[in-house]
């Protein structure tokens, strides 16, 4: 049985999201929970909701045991690109590309 939980289109890059989803993937709930608190990153107040929401379907939804639950699968996916410009030199525009992340936490129970 696996619960999961997934945040769309969140204002940060899935370069630096990755970071911090690769810091917990494998790990048990509360040592996932412990290590997102005290990673000095602003994509790690993200991942620990979404971590929290995971863990909230799991008891609610599937009578799973919170104290039993690791992070079997957590993938972080490019969302949609919010296309801006700036203006540069000469009349012309420089293109800034403002990506976004779809993060998937998957829980599951360790025998």
């Amino acid at each position: 049985m696996q619960a999961k939980a997934i945040a769309r289109t969140v204002r940060i890059a899935p370069r630096k999201v990755r970071l911090v989803v690769d810091l917990i993937r494998g790990k048990k709930l509360s040592e996932a929970a412990a290590i997102l608190r005290l990673t000095p990153k602003a994509s790690s107040v993200v991942v620990e909701k979404v971590l929290k929401s995971a863990a909230a379907n799991a008891v609610n939804n599937y009578d799973m045991d919170q104290d039993t639950l690791f992070v079997k699968e957590a993938y972080v996916n490019e969302g949609p690109t919010l296309k801006r410009y700036q203006p540069r030199a000469k009349g012309s525009a420089g293109s800034i590309l403002k990506r976004t992340s779809h993060i998937t936490i998957v829980l599951e129970e360790r025998k």
